[in-house]
């Protein structure tokens, strides 16, 4: 009974290989037509949305990632021309570069939106052998971690081109990483500005820094584009230049994919039959969670992407009319067949509580050496995805199944774009704002209020040890344990000394 169903509510972007099937996700036709009216209604609001309407109330903006690649459905001239000359001086900078061949390794600084797209771009398009320029993330603000990145630069450094983004240039990963950099460079007896290049907001700090220091050049980040939809801005496009990738290509996809689930057909639409399925398995409020399988080793970053894509966008604690709603999606995953030997035996045996999205890839690139008649490793890789599906189906687990042709600039475009329209079409589904994150900026705030109280901590240490919390009424703090972990850091970086029990001085 299988077949018929697949044949039936296949769908398709034909003019990026791309095909969705749902077949194994249990729902009704009954069911689907039920949602119908709420499908025609968030393809309204998508539709507002791509003409320039405030999709984002909260912070009254317009929400535009799609118009990059497609500038003509800007709703400004201006905004089309932003899009357009940016985009040329991305490939006209990127061919410079090379041209000039100075430089051979690329350092991003980023966190986030700023981060992830890229990372996972150049991950799923990158090879060691066809790399223009050999990239390195800064993604955090760990200086264990950023120390293991300079090492690999080793010696490198003065053939090193860096780009820090940073919305405002005020966001501490992404500030912290640039002086690090900045260090680094001072120490190999370098210009750090003779190298660097910002990707940030007009009239930013980071704008006003890069200017007044006078650094290799200036992209802009627009307002109404997300950290998290910005992938396709200078943001993802920037790096994936210089890489060497076919961001003319990557556009394209996207754009095909845009036009595709444009479509108020619903059936003849991936990104909406996408959001159907994750409301169908959710029941529309996020109880259950989404483990994300594709089966290539070019998207391993694929699930950590889509982490942040959907669980920022969907994760909110109040609806559009301020009702107390708590909804989300949760997204994990790693790859296929690894995920055989790790989690699937929970998923098929285990507690139910999950859907499985797998990502299929036809072509299997590589040694195409045979390991017995007839069998190849891409054979197995398959094999083991198809075979996952079966049995998950056969417990009664659901299941999605994206296949592309391979892992390419115009399949990597129309996956990110596919999944960036479902986020939007489901979160009108539920009725919440996907375009903001109050969330972030809380725990922005929380942190900031803790590197204020261990300032006044270290002001209020003595020589002389004295407990926790006699520092605590020093530093004007009643919150005790806080005071104490921050010290126990302090202390452990030799920053602070700890005496017997929870005693501390300078």
């Amino acid at each position: 009974m299988t077949w018929p169903r697949y044949q039936h509510y296949l769908s398709a972007v034909p003019e990026a290989g791309l095909t969705l099937d749902i077949s194994r996700m249990s729902f009704t036709e009954e069911w689907l037509a039920s949602m119908e009216p709420a499908v025609q209604a968030a393809f309204a609001d998508m539709e507002a949305l791509e003409s320039g309407a405030i999709a984002n109330p909260d912070e009254n903006r317009m929400v535009g990632h799609y118009w990059l690649r497609s500038p003509a459905l800007a709703p400004t001239t201006a905004i089309r021309e932003e899009i357009e000359s940016t985009l040329s001086r991305i490939g006209a900078f990127a061919a410079r570069i090379h041209a000039e061949a100075r430089f051979t390794g690329l350092l991003s600084i980023g966190i986030g939106g700023s981060a992830l797209g890229p990372m996972f771009v150049a991950d799923a398009l990158g090879h060691p052998a066809t790399d223009r320029m050999r990239v390195h993330f800064f993604d955090n603000t760990d200086p264990d971690g950023i120390e293991r990145v300079l090492t690999h630069l080793e010696g490198r450094l003065d053939r090193t081109l860096v780009l820090v983004i940073s919305k405002s240039g005020g966001t501490p990963e992404t500030y912290n990483g640039m002086k690090l950099a900045e260090a680094a460079f001072s120490r190999a007896g370098l210009s750090f500005a003779a190298h660097a290049v910002a990707i940030t907001m007009p009239g930013s700090k980071l704008d006003r820094t890069a200017a007044d220091q006078g650094w290799l050049d200036i992209f802009p980040m627009f307002d109404w584009v997300g950290g998290r939809t910005s992938v396709l801005s200078a943001v993802g496009l920037l790096p994936a230049a210089l890489q060497g990738f076919d961001i003319d290509a990557l556009l394209a996809g996207a754009a095909a994919c845009d036009a595709r689930t444009r479509s108020k057909a619903t059936r003849e639409n991936p990104a909406a039959l996408l959001a159907l399925m994750w409301h169908y398995a959710t029941e529309g409020r996020g109880a259950k969670d989404m483990v994300v399988l594709p089966y290539k080793d070019r998207l391993l970053l694929f699930s950590r992407y889509l982490q942040q894509l959907i669980m920022e966008s969907l994760g909110k604690q109040l609806d559009l009319n301020g009702v107390r709603v708590d909804q989300g999606l949760s997204v994990y995953g790693n790859k296929g067949s690894t995920d055989q030997h790790a989690y699937v035996q929970q998923l098929r045996d285990g507690v139910p509580n999950f859907f499985a999205l797998f990502v299929r890839v036809l072509e299997d690139g590589g040694d195409a050496l045979e390991l017995e008649p007839g069998v190849r490793a891409g054979d197995y890789l398959d094999g083991f995805l198809l075979g996952t599906r079966q049995a998950l189906s056969g417990n009664a687990r659901r299941s999605i199944t994206i296949t592309v042709p391979r892992i390419d600039a115009r399949t990597t475009g129309a996956l990110i774009a596919l999944f960036e329209r479902a986020t939007g079409l489901y979160a009108s589904l539920v009725h919440i704002n996907a375009y903001h994150q109050p969330g972030v900026e809380a725990g922005k705030k929380a942190a900031a209020a803790v590197l204020d109280l261990q300032k006044r901590i270290l002001s209020s240490l003595t020589a002389a040890l004295q407990p926790v919390e006699t520092i605590a009424s020093a530093a004007a703090s009643d919150d005790v344990e806080s005071v104490f972990l921050i010290l126990e850091h302090l202390a452990a970086n030799g920053r602070a000394r700890r005496g017997p029990g929870t005693t501390f001085s300078r």
